[in-house]
């Protein structure tokens, strides 16, 4: 064969593999520009992610955010899956990834497993879908705050409680004295304000059905929330799935799943929290406290 030919066979071998490395690039990029990615919304929403000894598992909102965040500024995403099953948690945390989901600018789809109620609903509230199981716990749309009050303990074994405050109400709240009837007054008043905004960013975002009803704090089950207009589907997160490509109209997009890294140490928090969970439930909740502020609020 002459060099001539020798040429042209080399050069059109090169267009071939050209021409098969561009297809090759084309389908993985039709791949990475069609996303639709599940952010997990799993345990007690709070400003920081824990799994101790004795606590339970925490939604950190700084890790929600950040992947809310990825979301909303990757254009090859183009729907969102909230995979949640958490009894809520604090109300800062709570609003503030509601409104994030909110302000997405992309379908958003939220899965409740055995639980969203309070805070965790809050959030899901702000999905375009909400999507639970007939028996899934949702709703408990109220405020709580609560703390141990030792004084009771302190008197039978003789201490006595003194601290020196600059303000009549310093120390408002603190489990080491009586709350008076004005302290009750004030604090109630602060939970009422929590709960107006709680309920009205709700109704704001559903067509609820009966606003009284549901403002009481009271949780319903997912067949009684969707005659409240609490949700708009039964199914499962396979479902949500499916109702995400409907709203991004997409066929056959990637599924991605942020996960949180967690240590060694994050993973025997969570066997440990469960095995402890009987014992030490409410006593290791209610320790949890904000030493600084004496109570903590909860939408939970």
């Amino acid at each position: 064969m002459k060099k001539g030919g020798y040429i042209i066979i080399v050069l059109v071998a090169v267009f071939l593999l050209s021409f098969l490395a561009s297809k090759i690039i084309d389908s993985d990029t039709n791949v990475i520009q069609d996303q639709i990615v599940i952010i997990p919304i799993k345990g007690v929403i709070s400003s920081s992610s824990s799994s101790g000894l004795f606590e339970e598992t925490n939604v950190g909102i700084d890790s929600v955010l950040n992947e809310l965040k990825k979301a909303k500024q990757d254009s090859s995403i183009k729907a969102v899956v909230l995979d949640i099953n958490s009894p809520g948690g604090t109300v800062v945390a709570s609003r503030e990834i509601a409104n994030a989901v909110k302000n997405l600018d992309k379908p958003v789809v939220a899965v409740i497993n055995e639980v969203g109620a309070s805070g965790a609903y809050w959030v899901a509230s702000s999905a375009d879908v909400i999507i639970a199981n007939e028996l899934s716990i949702t709703g408990s749309i109220g405020v709580i705050s609560s703390y141990l009050q030792f004084s009771d303990l302190m008197d039978k074994y003789g201490v006595k409680y003194e601290q020196l405050t600059a303000g009549q109400y310093k120390d408002l709240g603190s489990q080491f004295k009586d709350l008076k009837q004005d302290e009750k007054i004030i604090l109630q008043s602060k939970l009422n304000k929590v709960h107006e905004i709680f309920l009205k960013e709700v109704t704001e975002r559903r067509n609820i059905t009966d606003i009284r009803k549901v403002s009481t704090g009271e949780f319903f089950l997912g067949i009684e929330a969707k005659e409240l207009g609490l949700i708009d589907k039964f199914g499962n997160r396979d479902a949500a799935i499916e109702e995400a490509k409907k709203l991004a109209n997409s066929n056959s997009p990637r599924i991605v799943e942020f996960k949180e890294k967690r240590s060694l140490f994050d993973l025997l928090g969570q066997v440990s929290a469960k095995s402890f969970y009987f014992l030490g439930k409410g006593i290791g909740s209610e320790i949890k406290l904000d030493t600084e502020n004496n109570y903590k609020l909860e939408a939970i």
